[in-house]
């Protein structure tokens, strides 16, 4: 417990000092490129202390002149500082209102572009969803979570259908990234960190150009399919 309560010292300093830098660099960084190199030595910082080695895989999956909704897996709290501080391109994240109000943190989100979602309130959703659509068309990468929160023992979760309605709107390729190896770092409900060791597997884009909104629930069979596939093979090679 005396490693995880230094660990979660120390999250919060990092959170604090970085937040505000952050902040300060959002106001002279128009795309957010900037704050988003400090997000990522934020996570790789709370990685070192924490001693969680991440190992990538499948870096050339991805095209960096284009732009992806990456959709991973949520496992654990540390999969934030993994995404983060290991994958090696600029993305904004699609996240749910309550994180953007988290003080310091929620405005270091704000200056870094990423993308808040009321799910509360069905109108504000779609506003904050065709916000997000021409964000993307302009060349921006989006990461989201599609099962929407943390699983509670381990396995994929059903998927939220609001971020395939943005992929069909936006009409770029999904890139599926599978984390093996969180959810034992730091559990939903549990407050011990363990160290260990994670695997960051990009998977290959799918492309997404002859779905609609209609035919969006295909797709999102299709992704939860690969992504299950990928992330139970993953844990028999253990």
């Amino acid at each position: 417990m005396i490693q995880t309560l230094f660990i979660i010292l120390w999250i919060v300093f990092a959170t604090f000092v970085l937040g505000v830098v952050v902040i300060m660099a959002s106001f002279f960084s128009k795309k957010g490129n900037f704050p988003h190199i400090i997000a990522r030595i934020w996570g790789r910082s709370i990685l070192f202390v924490s001693r969680i080695k991440v190992s990538v895989k499948g870096v050339s999956n991805i095209d960096p002149s284009r732009s992806y909704i990456f959709m991973a897996n949520h496992q654990s709290n540390f999969d934030i500082p993994v995404l983060l501080g290991c994958l090696p391109v600029q993305f904004r994240w699609l996240a749910k209102a309550e994180l953007f109000k988290i003080p310091i943190f929620g405005r270091s989100m704000r200056g870094c572009g990423y993308i808040s979602i009321d799910r509360s309130d069905r109108k504000s959703a779609f506003k904050s969803l065709d916000k997000a659509v021409d964000t993307i068309k302009n060349g921006v990468s989006v990461m989201i979570f599609p099962e929407g929160t943390r699983s509670l023992d381990g396995k994929i979760r059903s998927f939220k259908k609001g971020g395939f309605v943005l992929t069909v709107d936006a009409g770029v390729p999904i890139i599926p990234v599978i984390l093996h190896g969180t959810y034992p770092i730091m559990p939903k409900n549990r407050i011990r960190i363990i160290p260990g060791n994670v695997i960051l597997e990009i998977l290959e884009p799918i492309e997404t150009d002859e779905y609609t909104r209609k035919t969006k629930d295909d797709l999102m069979d299709e992704v939860k399919d690969i992504m299950c596939r990928s992330f139970y093979e993953g844990k028999k090679e253990k």
